[in-house]
């Protein structure tokens, strides 16, 4: 057994969420959380104590529940500003950025991510280029398999390689690897695509992931056919008119437990929809601004009790997947919520809540769940809870003092 010692410990768990002077003992799963020192001075006499340093601060590892991987080369060759003047620099320089991309590289990338305190990745996997990185990878994984298809004639051979590239993400799980499905969007999958892929999920019991309403030029095109997405899709996909439109799409969901990303363009009654259907939101705002997308409301979210969890993204759409740092982008874009509570639910939208939706005994330290933590120290004491969220992901350094996956020091 191993005990983390840390002057504060941010537990995630409603019952007591921040331990001052207290310790953390664990094997794979977190046994017992503690500020009692009679009981703190009992575990020391049973195992080594680690200890966190001055002004520690100990708190579930982080969930990067929604990220690209086989875009990582990517750094000045793409457009940003609007979001089809980026899709097509995409399309332009596809071949060039995946010709680039090495097994090596995305392991680097996975360990800068560690490294950061991020434990858990949900990587959307559209090609299979970074399964065999994902599969060896030490943080937990969920590797969601991206259909995509826009025609219908075709369906069945669309599927069936589909399920062979599952086959092969099916060969790396573990108890740290889940295999997932993802469904790339309304406007590039076929309504018999996401029918199959949805029915799969459910028999598979495994989460669903899908982009939705990411941007403007999405939202017009899926209600009227129109808009810059029309050119586009005669162009690439010779496409003249939408599958269906937001509301059709949305209801193929039903009784599927399914993560909708971005959701920056959807209208209220699309986030009843969703909120109806028990789906979570992934919320990738540096992602969001570059593309020129839009600010998703955390406000409308939480008054529907919809769970949001903030996502980075992939390196095509942003600068770096510190997660730490997709916080602090997140508070100083939503100005007019309340800076500490929203530092609050933002740290557990990539602990507990973002475990919750992905199915994972993580986020949370408290006895019976798996022992992910990450520790690192606060340049001064702070002394007022109610501030604790928001120093933490202001002060968080790049790398943190100690990561452990499944009581595992990585």
């Amino acid at each position: 057994m191993k005990i983390l010692l840390a002057d504060t410990i941010l537990t995630m768990d409603p019952a007591r969420p921040i331990l001052r002077g207290g310790a953390i003992a664990f094997d794979e799963n977190v046994a017992e959380v503690t500020d009692d020192q009679s009981t703190i001075a009992k575990l020391k006499e049973r195992a080594d104590a680690i200890e966190g340093g001055k002004n520690s601060v100990a708190l579930p590892g982080l969930i990067n529940a929604h990220t690209h991987l086989e875009f990582s080369k990517a750094t000045t060759e793409l457009n940003y500003g609007s979001f089809i003047a980026w899709l097509s620099s995409m399309i332009e320089k596809r071949e060039t950025l995946i010709k680039g991309l090495t097994k090596t590289h995305i392991d680097e990338v996975l360990e800068d991510t560690l490294r950061g305190g991020t434990t858990t990745i949900g990587a959307i996997s559209s090609y299979g280029f970074d399964l065999e990185s994902l599969g060896g990878a030490k943080q937990r994984v969920v590797c969601f398999n991206e259909l995509i298809g826009s025609n219908p004639d075709a369906a069945d051979q669309i599927f069936s390689a589909f399920l062979d590239k599952l086959a092969k993400s099916d060969e790396y799980r573990s108890d740290r690897f889940t295999s997932a499905l993802a469904i790339h969007s309304p406007y590039s999958v076929a309504p018999t695509l996401v029918k199959k892929a949805v029915a799969l999920s459910q028999t598979r019991q495994t989460p669903l992931s899908t982009h939705f309403l990411e941007s403007k030029s999405e939202r017009k095109w899926l209600e009227s056919g129109s808009g810059e997405f029309k050119s586009f899709f005669e162009k690439v996909f010779k496409l003249n008119a939408p599958f269906c439109n937001a509301k059709e799409f949305l209801s193929f969901f039903a009784d599927a437990r399914t993560v909708f990303v971005h959701c920056a363009n959807a209208d209220d009654e699309e986030l009843d929809a969703i909120g109806g259907l028990g789906g979570a939101i992934a919320h990738c705002p540096v992602s969001n601004r570059l593309l020129g997308c839009g600010l998703l409301s955390l406000e409308k979210l939480k008054n529907r009790e919809i769970p949001y969890l903030i996502a980075t993204d992939g390196l095509s759409s942003n600068y770096s997947l510190n997660l730490f740092g997709e916080l602090r982008s997140a508070l100083m874009m939503h100005e007019g919520l309340d800076l500490p509570l929203l530092a609050r639910d933002l740290l557990r939208s990539v602990t507990d809540s973002a475990a919750k939706v992905l199915g994972l005994n993580t986020g949370r330290l408290a006895s019976g769940y798996a022992a992910d933590i990450i520790s690192f120290r606060l340049p001064n004491e702070v002394n007022d809870d109610a501030l604790l969220p928001l120093q933490v992901i202001l002060r968080a350094p790049n790398a943190m003092d100690n990561v452990f996956i499944n009581g595992e020091r990585v």
